[in-house]
C-alpha cells in the first residue's frame, strides 16, 4: 500500500470523532504499530488535527476536510471504466450519476491525468441496450433496498406465467446481460433471486425491520456453507 493511501485511510478511520488505537489501525491497515505512530506524527506535522497519545488512542476533530488527493493511473482506469459500465448498463438515475461522476473526476485531475482519463480504452458496448423501463425499475429496486422497503412484485417465470410475491429487497446483481434482485420472499420464507427483466410491476408495501438472519451476508454465508458441504 502506498504511504499516501495509508495516510488517507487513517484519516478516514478517525473522521467523525471516532477513537482508534494504534493497534486497531495497524490491524486494519496490516502494518506495524510503529508505522502507525510515525504516520500519526506526520499527519499532525502537516496540520491534520489528530489528537491523542500512545496507549490511549487517537481521534480527529469534527469538520476537518481533506485536500483533494490525486489518483494513480490504475485508479483512474478503474473509476472511468466503472462509470462507463454503470452509464451503459445501470438504472437511469445511476447512469446520470455516472455521467456526472466522470465530469467531477475530470474536474479535479491535472491536465496530464485528465488526458489519461480521456484515453482509457475500456468501453461498455452492447447491441441490445436495456429498455428504459428496465433501467427505471433498477433504480426503484435499488432505492427500495436502501430504504428497507417491502415490495409487491408481479413476476413472470420463463414460461410467462405470472405470480405475485411480497419480498424484502436485499441487493442487486449484474450478470453481464441480466440484472437480478436478491430478496427474502415472504411467501416461501426463504431467499430468492428474481430476474429484473421478468418483473412486470413492483409496488411498495411499507418498510421492514432489519433482521440479522435476513441479509446479503447471511445469504452468502449459507451458500458458502452449502458449497463446502457438497
Amino acid at each position: 500500500m502506498r504511504r499516501a493511501d495509508r495516510l488517507f485511510r487513517i484519516v478516514q478511520a478517525l473522521r467523525g470523532g471516532r477513537l482508534r488505537t494504534a493497534r486497531q489501525l495497524a490491524e486494519t491497515l496490516e502494518v506495524s504499530e510503529r508505522t502507525i505512530y510515525r504516520d500519526i506524527v506526520d499527519l499532525q506535522a502537516s496540520g491534520v488535527p489528530v489528537e491523542g497519545a500512545s496507549g490511549y488512542g487517537y481521534v480527529m476533530a469534527d469538520g476537518y476536510e481533506m485536500p483533494p488527493l490525486m489518483f494513480s493511473r490504475d485508479e483512474v482506469v478503474a473509476l472511468v471504466a466503472g462509470a462507463r459500465l454503470v452509464r451503459a448498463f445501470g438504472g437511469l438515475a445511476m447512469a446520470q450519476a455516472a455521467e456526472e461522476a466522470l465530469v467531477k473526476i475530470a474536474a479535479v485531475l491535472p491536465d496530464a491525468e485528465r488526458q489519461r482519463a480521456d484515453a482509457v480504452k475500456i468501453h461498455a458496448l452492447t447491441t441490445e441496450p436495456l429498455p428504459d423501463e428496465t433501467r427505471s425499475l433498477i433504480d426503484r429496486l435499488e432505492s427500495a433496498t436502501d430504504a428497507r422497503e417491502r415490495m409487491d412484485l408481479a413476476y413472470r417465470d420463463a414460461d410467462g406465467t405470472e405470480t405475485r410475491r411480497t419480498v424484502r429487497p436485499l441487493g442487486l446483481g449484474f450478470w453481464g446481460k441480466v440484472w437480478t434482485l436478491l430478496a427474502w420472499c415472504e411467501l416461501r420464507e426463504d431467499f430468492r433471486m428474481f430476474r429484473v427483466d421478468r418483473i412486470a410491476s413492483a409496488e411498495p408495501r411499507g418498510t421492514f425491520r432489519p433482521d440479522p438472519a435476513i441479509t446479503l451476508a447471511a445469504y452468502f454465508d449459507r451458500e458458502r456453507h452449502r458449497r463446502s458441504s457438497a
